[in-house]
């Protein structure tokens, strides 16, 4: 690289047993090896699941995003994503801002070309892995409405004589889809297409 390699070290472990220690080490001497200079290093100790459970990596995201960081290293793609299409939105996303991602144990590094063509594989799998996931959702979908099993949200029951009440009262849709815990796209079709005025109703 010819231009500075200003380096982020990212470190995890998921679980409180566990100590970044031994990733640390290795990546130390791994940018020292290289003559870098480390910017910073980022560490999530214990932590697992979701984007905000994650602070370290939060704050590192931020400075990749701003162009504070062109060089990512990891000890294991395992501590990037939380599965295979994070993994590959994560790495798409160094790619488009010229960030160079190396991973210690797998010895991945997306400068060269042996590394971009891993990325295009991840990204192979990881559509087929999403294709996966839809298929299986709608075979379920498919399985349960063949048992009779209600599909998505419930439909609550619409009581239609206490909403021609409210209306003959003024009410508003909203107000009265609040009123009966329903929807108030429903109660706006309800007084569309079968609610009659009172005054029609008077007039008959």
């Amino acid at each position: 690289m010819t231009k500075q390699s200003n380096v982020a070290i990212y470190a995890r472990v998921s679980t409180d047993g566990q100590k970044v220690d031994s990733q640390l080490r290795d990546l130390r001497l791994y940018v020292a090896n290289r003559g870098w200079k480390v910017v910073q290093e980022f560490v999530d100790e214990g932590i697992s699941g979701s984007k905000d459970s994650r602070p370290a990596w939060n704050s590192l995201w931020d400075a990749l995003q701003k162009g504070q960081v062109n060089v990512l290293l990891v000890h294991a793609l395992d501590r990037l994503g939380r599965s295979l299409p994070h993994l590959v939105k994560i790495i798409t996303t160094c790619v488009e801002k010229n960030i160079t991602l190396i991973s210690f144990r797998e010895n991945i590094d997306l400068s060269t070309s042996t590394g971009r063509m891993i990325v295009g594989i991840f990204s192979v799998l990881a559509e087929y892995e999403l294709s996966m996931i839809r298929e299986r959702t709608k075979a379920g979908m498919r399985a349960a409405k063949a048992r009779g099993s209600q599909i998505g949200q419930k439909r609550r029951y619409f009581d239609k004589r206490k909403a021609t009440e409210l209306r003959d009262d003024g009410w508003g849709q909203i107000r009265i889809a609040r009123e009966l815990g329903v929807g108030v796209g429903r109660v706006n079709q309800w007084v569309h297409e079968e609610y009659v005025p009172l005054n029609q109703r008077e007039s008959e």
